[in-house]
């Protein structure tokens, strides 16, 4: 843990979880971020400015961070290729599970779903063995 940051890690679940009961409370809508990136492209036009919002909003938030801390996000420095591969892998993953982490581990769990739970389980345990690997099998970080 070279890393650890307690009170910004903290900081995120709290404004993750306000998040995902806000939009379950005023719109009655699962906060899965695959999901909502899923429905920009395929669901009915009317439908599309909430889930760009919400997208938005991701992408502003990591926007206010890096002003408000003066310096950029810190990142591991893979190949291209393979960060393209691994967003494949992660994408198809998702459809498979028919959610993410944010809607299976955040919303699904706080509502307890069997279902989100053992999704969670695997998404959990496949990070585990893939970190392992990058780490010490590839030494890719």
């Amino acid at each position: 843990m070279d890393h650890f940051t307690p009170v910004s890690a903290l900081a995120g679940g709290l404004l993750t979880g306000v998040a995902a009961v806000v939009l379950l409370w005023l719109d009655g809508r699962i906060a899965g971020v695959s999901g909502i990136a899923g429905g920009l492209w395929f669901s009915a036009r009317g439908d599309r400015l909430w889930r760009a919002l919400f997208l938005s909003g991701l992408v502003l938030g990591t926007g206010i961070w890096v002003a408000i801390h003066g310096r950029p996000i810190p990142r591991a420095h893979f190949p291209p290729a393979l960060l393209v591969f691994s967003g494949l892998l992660v994408g198809y993953g998702t459809s498979l599970a028919r959610g993410c982490t944010s809607g299976h581990g955040v919303c699904g769990l706080a509502r307890g779903s069997p279902r989100s739970l053992a999704a969670t389980a695997v998404f959990v345990g496949v990070a585990i063995v893939t970190t392992f690997a990058a780490r010490h099998v590839l030494r890719l970080a």
